[in-house]
C-alpha cells in the first residue's frame, strides 16, 4: 500500500507536467495568432498603397522620356472598371507615344468618355503656328464606374481624333498633315477593315468637310463629329489620338502592317474622285480635243496675285516654247473654291505637269502613274521637293532676290544657313518674297526631255 505522502508527491508532478504542457501550447497558439496578424496587417498596407495610385481623378502619369509636351485639362476620359480594373496601372489604358518631331500619338485601350466642353491649346512643332491653330486634347483617368458617367451618345465603333487646323485650306497641307498621315494612322492603327473608326475632328471647318467629303467617305463610312460644334457626351469602346506621319508626302512601307505605299493612297484617291468618266468633264475635252493631231497634254499649274511668291514671271513665254516643242498645253490656276473634282481630273488626263514648287503642285498625286512631273524649284526651297521625279532647281540668276539682296547676298550664296533660322523667316524670304524667270535655254532641255517621256506616255495609254 502506497503511503499518503507518496501519493501527493506524485499528484503534485503530474500536475507540474500538466501546467507545463499547457503554457507551452498556449504561448505557441498565441504566437501564430500574432503572426497571423502582422501578416494581415501587411498585406492591408500593400493594398492601400496600390489603390493609392489610383484615385478618383488622375491625371495620365507619362515616362519621362516621352513627357516633352505638357497635357492640359481633361477632354477624354478613360473609364476603369471596378473591381477588376481599378488595380491596373493607368499606362496599360493610357499610351502615349511623343518621341516624334511631326506627331504625339495616344491610344485609351478601353471605355471613353469624350467631353467637348473642356479644352485647351496644343504646341508641339512649328510652335508659332500650332499655339493658336491645333486644339490639345487630354487624356484624364478614373476610376468612376462607366455606368456611373451619363453618355448622351453610346459608340459600338472605336474613334479617331484628330486636328485639320494648322494651314488649312493650302492644298499641299491639307494632304501632307492630313489626308496622308490619316491614311498611315488607320491602317497602323486599324489594319483590319472590320474595325474601322469614326473620325473625330477639332479646328474643323464646315467648308473643308464639304469640300473633302468624297475623300473623307473613303476613310470611314460614319458620320464625322465635328468636335468644335459638338456639346454632347460620346462615350467609345476604344480612341486613338493624333496622325502619324512618315515625312513630307511619304508613305513608308516597312512602317506599315500591310506595307501599303504612296500608290494605294492614289488609288484611294481614284476610288473617290474617279466616279465619272474624264470626257463628261468639258474641260477635260477641251483639254483633250484642243488640237485636231494627238499631242502630249502639258498641264501648267500657275501662281498669280499679289504676295503670292514663287510666281513665274515668263510663263507666257514657257508656255509658248512647249506648245513649240509639241505639247498641247493648259494653263490651270486652281483658287480655294475650285472643287476638288475638277482638280483631280484635270492633272489625271495630262501626260504632264509643269510647276513652280508650291501647294497646288500636290496636284501630283492626282497625275496617273507613268506621268511626267516637272517642278521648278527655287532656292533655298529644295528641302521640300525630295519626292518628285523631275526638277528644275533655277541658278542664282533666274531668282528674284538676286535683284533685292545682291549676289553676294547669304540670302542668295548660303540659303541653307538662312533656313536654319526662325521658320517665319524662311517663309517671308524664300516662299513670299521670291519669284522666278527661268532661263529659255536651259528649260528648253528640261521641256524636250519631258516631251518624250510624255509622247511615249501617250502612246502607251492615250
Amino acid at each position: 500500500m502506497m503511503s499518503s505522502s507518496l501519493l501527493g508527491k506524485r499528484i503534485l508532478a503530474a500536475t507540474g507536467r500538466i501546467d507545463l504542457t499547457t503554457i507551452v501550447l498556449c504561448v505557441s497558439f498565441c504566437l501564430v495568432l500574432l503572426i497571423h496578424q502582422i501578416t494581415l496587417s501587411s498585406l492591408t498596407k500593400k493594398s492601400s498603397s496600390s489603390s493609392s495610385t489610383l484615385p478618383n481623378s488622375t491625371s495620365t502619369t507619362i515616362p519621362s522620356e516621352l513627357n516633352t509636351v505638357e497635357r492640359k485639362a481633361g477632354i477624354i476620359a478613360p473609364q476603369l472598371r471596378q473591381p477588376s480594373e481599378a488595380a491596373l496601372p493607368v499606362l496599360q489604358l493610357i499610351s502615349c507615344d511623343r518621341t516624334h518631331k511631326r506627331y504625339d500619338i495616344c491610344s485609351l485601350n478601353g471605355p471613353t468618355i469624350m467631353d467637348p466642353t473642356k479644352s485647351n491649346f496644343h504646341v508641339k512643332w512649328e510652335t508659332n503656328l500650332m499655339n493658336s491653330h491645333i486644339k490639345e486634347l487630354t487624356l484624364l483617368a478614373t476610376s468612376s464606374q462607366l455606368e456611373d458617367v451619363h453618355c448622351d451618345i453610346h459608340h459600338r465603333n472605336p474613334a479617331l481624333v484628330f486636328s485639320s487646323g494648322g494651314y488649312t485650306g493650302n492644298p499641299y497641307h491639307d494632304f501632307d498633315d492630313g489626308f496622308i498621315p490619316l491614311f498611315i494612322t488607320l491602317r497602323t492603327a486599324y489594319p483590319s477593315s472590320e474595325e474601322q473608326p469614326i473620325l473625330v475632328i477639332s479646328k474643323c471647318e464646315d467648308w473643308w468637310l464639304s469640300k473633302y467629303s468624297e475623300l473623307l467617305e473613303m476613310f470611314s463610312p460614319y458620320p464625322i463629329i465635328n468636335l468644335d460644334n459638338e456639346t454632347a457626351t460620346h462615350c467609345f469602346p476604344s480612341v486613338t489620338i493624333g496622325l502619324i506621319s512618315h515625312g513630307f508626302m511619304t508613305i513608308d512601307p516597312t512602317l506599315l502592317p500591310n506595307s501599303e505605299t504612296l500608290r494605294d493612297f492614289i488609288a484611294l484617291l481614284e476610288s473617290a474622285y474617279a466616279k465619272t468618266g474624264l470626257q463628261t468633264n468639258p474641260t477635260i475635252s477641251a483639254l483633250s480635243a484642243s488640237t485636231p493631231t494627238p499631242r502630249p497634254r502639258l498641264l501648267v499649274v500657275s501662281r498669280t496675285g499679289e504676295n503670292v511668291g514663287r510666281v513665274m514671271s515668263n510663263q507666257a513665254e514657257v508656255v509658248l516654247l512647249a506648245k513649240e516643242i509639241g505639247f498641247d498645253v493648259k494653263v490651270f490656276e486652281p483658287t480655294k473654291f475650285t472643287s476638288v473634282t475638277e482638280t483631280y481630273k484635270l492633272p489625271n488626263s495630262a501626260h504632264a505637269m509643269l510647276g513652280v514648287h508650291g501647294a497646288a503642285m500636290s496636284n501630283l498625286l492626282f497625275l496617273r502613274p507613268g506621268s511626267i512631273f516637272m517642278q521648278v524649284v527655287p532656292i533655298g526651297t529644295d528641302w521640300a521637293a525630295e519626292v518628285y521625279y523631275m526638277e528644275y532647281k533655277i541658278k542664282v540668276n533666274e531668282s528674284t532676290l538676286v535683284y533685292k539682296y545682291g549676289k553676294d547676298s547669304m540670302v542668295v550664296k548660303d540659303p541653307k544657313s538662312v533656313s536654319k533660322k526662325d521658320w517665319s523667316i524662311i517663309k517671308k524670304i524664300y516662299l513670299k518674297e521670291q519669284d522666278v524667270r527661268v532661263n529659255l535655254v536651259r528649260f528648253e532641255k528640261h521641256l524636250r526631255k519631258a516631251y518624250k517621256k510624255a509622247k511615249k506616255f501617250m502612246d502607251k495609254v492615250g
